[in-house]
């Protein structure tokens, strides 16, 4: 447990964040799972506007550093060649 009140200041700010953060990281992940759902429907104008909002979500969610941006940029890749092959 905390002992001085810096100390107990920062296990409160850390709670609070660890809730944003993972408030944050819930939308990331639906994102990509409504991405994923809409290209393995096979409608690729649909597909590729979910792709289009789960591309702004994730680059929002490495912006605050809640990912990496490589992570962020892994994310994005894979759903553009599933979306590509989608169009093939």
């Amino acid at each position: 447990m905390a002992n001085t009140a810096q100390a107990r200041k920062r296990a409160r700010q850390a709670v609070t964040r660890n809730a944003h953060n993972s408030s944050q990281r819930s939308t990331l992940r639906t994102a990509i799972k409504n991405a994923r759902k809409a290209i393995a429907a096979g409608d690729k104008v649909g597909a590729a506007e979910v792709f289009r909002n789960a591309t702004s979500v994730i680059d929002r969610i490495a912006d605050k550093k809640i990912i990496h941006k490589n992570k962020a940029a892994r994310h994005k890749s894979r759903l553009a060649a599933a979306l590509k092959a989608l169009s093939a």
